[in-house]
This record gives C-alpha cells, sequence and structure tokens, in this order.
C-alpha cells in the first residue's frame, strides 16, 4: 500500500470516528481541516524526500560520466606516451564509470516517474484542503439547521415534549377556575334576582297599603255599610 493510500485510509477513518462520536461539527470540522493539513504537510515532506533522490541520483550519474570521460582522456594520452598497458587499465577504469552510469539510470528514471507522481497527488490533496478550507464554515451552518430541524421534529412527533405537555395541562386548570368563577357569578347573579323580586313585592305591597290609607284620611274610600248605620 503506498503512502497515499495509507493517508487516504487514515483520513477516512478518522471521518467515520468523528462521526459516530457525533462530536461537535464545528470542533469535528475544525480538527478534520487540521488531519488533512497535517497529511498535507507529511505528504509535502515525502516529495520533498524524493526530489532529493532523485537529483542525488541524477549527481551519481552525472558525476560517473564525467569520471569516464576523464579516464577516456587519461588512456589517450597514454597510448601517446606509447604505454598501452597503463591505457588498458585506464579503459578498464572507464568501462566500470560507464556501467556504474547504466546501472543508474533505470534508477533515476524510476525516482523522476515518482516524483512526478507524488507532486500531482500532493496538488490534489491541496486542492481538497483549500475545498475544505472554503466549505467548512457552510458545513457548519449546515450540521446548525440540521439539529434545529431535528429538535421541531421531535417536538412535531411527541418526542421531548415535556414542557408542552405541562403548559398544557396548566392551560387546562386555567380553562376549569374560569368555568368554576363563571358558575359561580351565574349562581350570584341568580340569587340577587330572586332577591330583588322578593324585594320588588314587598315594596309594592307596602305602597298599595301606604294608597289606600291614603285614599281613606282624603274621603276618598265608599263608606262601608257598618258606618251607615252608627249613623
Amino acid at each position: 500500500m503506498g503512502l497515499f493510500s495509507r493517508i487516504a485510509d487514515l483520513f477516512r477513518s478518522n471521518v467515520n470516528d468523528a462521526l459516530d462520536k457525533a462530536e461537535d461539527p464545528e470542533k469535528m470540522l475544525k480538527q478534520m481541516v487540521l488531519d488533512m493539513e497535517d497529511s498535507v504537510n507529511k505528504t509535502t515532506l515525502a516529495v520533498a524526500n524524493a526530489i532529493a533522490n532523485e537529483k542525488g541520483l541524477a549527481r551519481r550519474i552525472e558525476s560517473e560520466r564525467i569520471n569516464g570521460q576523464d579516464w577516456h582522456e587519461k588512456a589517450k594520452l597514454a597510448l601517446q606516451a606509447g604505454n598501452e598497458e597503463l591505457a588498458k587499465a585506464a579503459l578498464e577504469k572507464k568501462a566500470i564509470a560507464d556501467k556504474n552510469v547504466a546501472d543508474l539510470q533505470p534508477s533515476v528514471e524510476q525516482a523522476r516517474q515518482a516524483t512526478t507522481t507524488m507532486r500531482e497527488q500532493l496538488n490534489a490533496l491541496k486542492r481538497k484542503l483549500d475545498e475544505a478550507r472554503a466549505r467548512q464554515s457552510t458545513l457548519v451552518a449546515r450540521s446548525q439547521a440540521a439539529k434545529a430541524q431535528k429538535q421541531l421534529a421531535q417536538a412535531a412527533t411527541g418526542v421531548g415534549t415535556d414542557a408542552f405537555s405541562k403548559f398544557d395541562k396548566f392551560e387546562s386548570k386555567i380553562e376549569k377556575l374560569e368555568a368554576e368563577a363563571s358558575a359561580f357569578e351565574q349562581l350570584a347573579s341568580e340569587n340577587t334576582a330572586l332577591d330583588e323580586q322578593f324585594k320588588q313585592l314587598s315594596s309594592s305591597g307596602q305602597v298599595d297599603n301606604d294608597l289606600l290609607e291614603l285614599k281613606r284620611q282624603m274621603g276618598m274610600l265608599p263608606e262601608s255599610k257598618g258606618s251607615d248605620s252608627e249613623s
């Protein structure tokens, strides 16, 4: 498994763990961005090492190539001096240098390809990090909105509505008290009306008696038969 595969698996694992624990969205997203930044930093270091390795191999190849050319010139000098044995020894050194160049060439090519691939992957990680930073506040807002919707849905379905239930019971008690007060007021009104009727009845009888007495005093009442016989 390559470096980037391990980083991706680690990141997915961290995300899943955070979601399972239902952490605070803002803190969770902040930590996820920090984890991504850490992954980018580690990958940057790996790319830097790969570049250093590629350049090191290239320097070795160039050094061996220069070394081979140097031995080639020495072989020419030996022949010009008439020393074939020395020329042969110089050519043997040149052959070793040429072989080193040939052996190192595939390695430097592989290192160059690896560096190119790692650069591309690093750039992709950086783009994802930039996107995550840009979306962080939006995701926090969406999470908060989702929490609010969940609370409203729970209230609508009767989950966690103890306060609403108590409020309804209190309202019922008030309605009952209002009904009882209205009933007592009605009874009191009926009793008052009945007393008033009796008072009116009593008052009416007294007025009638007063009227008869006044008529008698004024001689407006017919004389009774008993009074005629006496006269």
